[in-house]
Parts: C-alpha cells; structure tokens; sequence
C-alpha cells in the first residue's frame, strides 16, 4: 500500500482528492447559510449535497484505480525489464499490447533491447577474436594504463612477466606516479619498459628499442593510446631477437675473423713475391726458401677455404654424408697407424686402447668419423710438448633411461690444456684459446672443432672437453650405435 501512495497515480488520487474537498469545503461554507435561508426543505438539499460529494469522492477513486492499472502497472514492468537488462538480461522483452503510448513505449524499449543484445553481442564476439589473436601470438603484448598498471596482457606476456618479476628496481627509475592510484590487483609497468614508457608520454609518438634484461634482447615497439587527443595508456609489443642478435654478434665476428684469417697468409704471400720480384734472394737457397714460405702459405689458405666451405655446408645442412655400417675398431686403428710416424718423429708416446669385441656402428660416415678423428689429434699432436703421452681409446657403453648402447671414443693428451674460462667457447668459429695453448709447428685455421661438433651431431651423438692448464686435455665422443631416426 505504502508504494501506491509513492507512485504517480497515488499522487495524482490525492492531489485530486484534495482538489475536490476543497472545492466541496467552499461550496458548503457559502452554499449553506444561502440554502438555509432561502430554502424551506434545506435537510434534503444538504443531504443531497453530501451524496454528492461522497459520489465525486468515489469516482475519484474509481478513475486512480483506473490510472493505476492503465499506467502504473505498465510502467513497473517497464522499469523491471529495464533493471534486468542493467544486470545483463539483455534477451530481456516487454509484452504490452496496447495501442497508446504505453503499447508505443514497450515497442520501442524491446527495440531497443535487441539492439543492445545485438550490439553487445558482436562486442563479444570482437572481444574473444582479439583474445583469440593474443593468445595466438608468439610475441609478448602488454596494454599499460596512464598510470603505469598493467591491464591486458597475452600468454607470452604472463610468462615475461613472471620471468621479470625478480628484477631489482632502481630506485633512482621509480616510476613518477602518486601513491595508491596502482591497485594492489594490478602489476606496475615492468622495471626495463620504464624509460620507454615515460617516453611516449613525453614524445607522444611511438617509440622502437631493443632491451637488454638478463642476457636476452627484446625488440619492443610501444605505441600510445589516445582518447580524445590525451594518452590514457600504451601497448607494448615485445618479440624476443636474443637469437638473431646473437646471429648477427657471430656474423660480424665471422666476417671480421675470415679477414683476418686470410689477410695473415696474403701479407705473406704478397710480402714474400715483393722480395723475389725485387731480387732480395741473393742465393738459390734463400730463393727456395723464399718459395717455401709462399707454399706453405698457399696450402693454409687453401685449408682455410676447404674448412669454411665444410662448415657451411654443414651448418646449412648440405652435406651428404654415405651412411652405413662402419666398423669402428678398424677406423681407430688406421687412424692410429697414421699418426704413428709422427708421434716418432715428435718423440710423443701415442697409445691405443680397444676392446676386445668389434665396435660397430649401424649407420655411420666412415670417413667423416676419421676427419673427427684426425682433427682432435692433429690438435693434440700441436698442442703437446716432446716426451709426453697421446691416447685414443674407445669403449661401448649404455646410456639413457632406456640403457640405449652407444660407443664412447676418447682423445686425451698431455698437452699445454685448455683455461675453464674458454672450454664452453672452443667449439665456436674461430674461437682459438691461446691465453692457455702454445702453438705448435704450424697454426690451425680456428675451425676444427666446429667442423667436428657439427659431424658429430650429424650422427646423433655428442661431443665433450675437459681440461686444466698444464695437465692436458680430455675430448669424449659418443655416438649412438643402433639407427637413429
């Protein structure tokens, strides 16, 4: 009852009511005294007169209850429907069927609810093809607000920002924002995004980077997103390059490690012609000698070329490797028989060690397995003084939770070793570790072990160095003796 007096008809009825007891009030206050008067049956008039108000008084009432069911109760089911769309019934409709303004009204409020429900719709269909997009994405994608939280993130993100999270801040690069205004909820803009972000604020333009965060680079691209002419945020799209800039690192290392390698042997080749054309060798002897310097720089520089091409064509996977069953005893006993009259002519001891049974391999390149070999002891045999030892052994072990077999071939010398600091670096282009080797009669082009890492994986196995200064070098090979897939 209390919220028929509070609807509109209720006090339309009142105000009405009101209105008529004070006309009925007035007419009696001037009517009566007349009536009286004038009027010998004045009882009936007055009688007359209050059915009369009394009748005024019901229809009054009448036509408010009539208000009340033609308008109030309409428009409550208006207002609930509209209610239930704010809680997102958005298939929400009006049944009226009524052909005033009423009937005109619900039509146009279930109009518009499907459009709502529609327009609402594609916005959810737009919002889970953007998520779908994200999520798609290899690159990080971050959306940062004007305050520095983070607000939308992708998978790839999530992951960079827990890797990020243990990032130390600088307290000198705190983010310039006031208290409180981050909600706990949110995570603040990435410590390394920092100066960047404060950038496109600055600058209002897009800004391009590449970031160093714990030996990896991040290519990022943060872009502003405006409102009306004002930044309310950034997006931030982040793609790892660590691969390419180390790609890039090793291009120009290689390109400047060729020049080298190569202008040594042209200076003398060229430095040496200069002295036969100009008639420096005053005797047949030193003529030849002269020569010999030539030759011999032609041959490394022939080896140097062999070995670049090897290597990339083995890098681009273009190497064709005849695969078959190899007997592996055999190959490590001529490779032996071949570095025997060196080892003489050294005084180095070369020792072999072989099991009794044949080691064989299913599917093996014979003579890429004894360039393995021949480039491990031609290392060794330069790298190790008079009066020491060289062994090659080999030995058939099981691998591997499945106890896989696989044949372990070892090269150790006595040589000058390897520092700890270069050991992870020896099987890179190039890379020679003179701090701690003393070369020998005749220096290697740097290539190698790069050539005998890559035949090695070629074959499915592994390869492996230890050392320590003054105490030799130990390299382990070991390659799968079953086919491999």
């Amino acid at each position: 009852m209390a919220s028929f007096w509070r609807s509109l008809v209720g006090k339309l009825w009142l105000t009405i009511s009101a209105l008529v007891a004070c006309v009925l009030l007035t007419l009696g206050l001037f009517l009566l005294p007349y009536i009286d008067t004038n009027f010998t049956n004045s009882g009936a008039i007055k009688s007359l007169f209050v059915w009369v108000s009394i009748a005024g008084f019901a229809l009054t009432t009448f036509f408010a209850l009539f208000l009340f069911t033609k308008i109030t109760q309409p428009m409550r089911r208006l207002i609930q429907a509209a209610d239930e769309i704010r809680t997102g019934h958005y298939d929400t409709r009006v049944t009226l069927r009524t052909s005033d303004e009423i009937g005109d009204l619900a039509s146009t409020f279930n109009h518009m609810a499907e459009e709502l429900e529609n327009t609402i719709r594609s916005l959810n269909l737009e919002k889970e093809h953007l998520a779908s997009v994200l999520r798609s994405m290899n690159d990080a994608v971050l959306t940062i607000d004007q305050n520095g939280a983070v607000i939308l993130t992708n998978p790839p993100a999530e992951e960079l920002l827990r890797q990020w999270e243990h990032i130390d801040p600088d307290k000198e690069k705190e983010m310039e924002t006031p208290q409180g205004l981050i909600p706990s909820y949110l995570r603040p803009v990435p410590e390394p995004l920092v100066p960047m972000f404060r950038r496109v604020f600055g600058e209002q333009e897009d800004q391009r980077e590449d970031v160093h965060v714990k030996q990896t680079v991040w290519s990022v691209h943060m872009t502003p997103l405006t409102s009306e002419g004002d930044i309310q945020g950034v997006v931030a799209v982040l793609r790892d390059v660590t691969e390419q800039a180390q790609l890039e690192k090793m291009r120009k290392d290689f390109v400047a490690n060729v020049s080298h390698e190569i202008r040594t042997p042209l200076s003398m080749m060229q430095g040496y012609s200069e002295a036969l054309l100009d008639g420096m060798a005053s005797t047949p002897e030193e003529e030849r000698e002269l020569m010999q310097v030539i030759y011999d720089e032609s041959l490394r520089m022939g080896r140097l070329v062999h070995d670049l091409l090897d290597l990339a064509r083995m890098e681009a996977g273009h190497t064709e490797m005849v695969m078959h069953e190899t007997n592996l005893s055999e190959l490590l006993s001529r490779v032996y028989r071949k570095f025997a009259v060196r080892a003489k002519e050294r005084s180095i001891q070369l020792n072999v060690s072989l099991p009794p049974e044949v080691l064989l391999l299913k599917e093996a390149s014979e003579d890429r397995l004894e360039q393995v070999l021949t480039n491990l002891l031609d290392n060794a045999f330069r790298h190790t003084p008079e009066n020491r030892q060289i062994a090659l052994s080999a030995r058939r072990i099981l691998e591997g939770a499945r106890q896989e077999p696989y044949v372990e071939i070892t090269v150790s010398d006595q040589g000058h070793g390897i520092d700890q600091e270069d050991l992870p670096y020896i099987f890179e282009r190039f890379y020679k570790a003179d701090k701690a080797r003393v070369r020998g009669e005749s220096a290697g082009t740097g290539l190698g072990l790069s050539i005998v890492k890559n035949i090695v994986v070629a074959h499915h196995g592994t390869i492996t160095a230890e050392s320590e200064v003054g105490s030799g070098t130990v390299f382990r090979i070991k390659l799968p003796v079953e086919k491999q897939n």
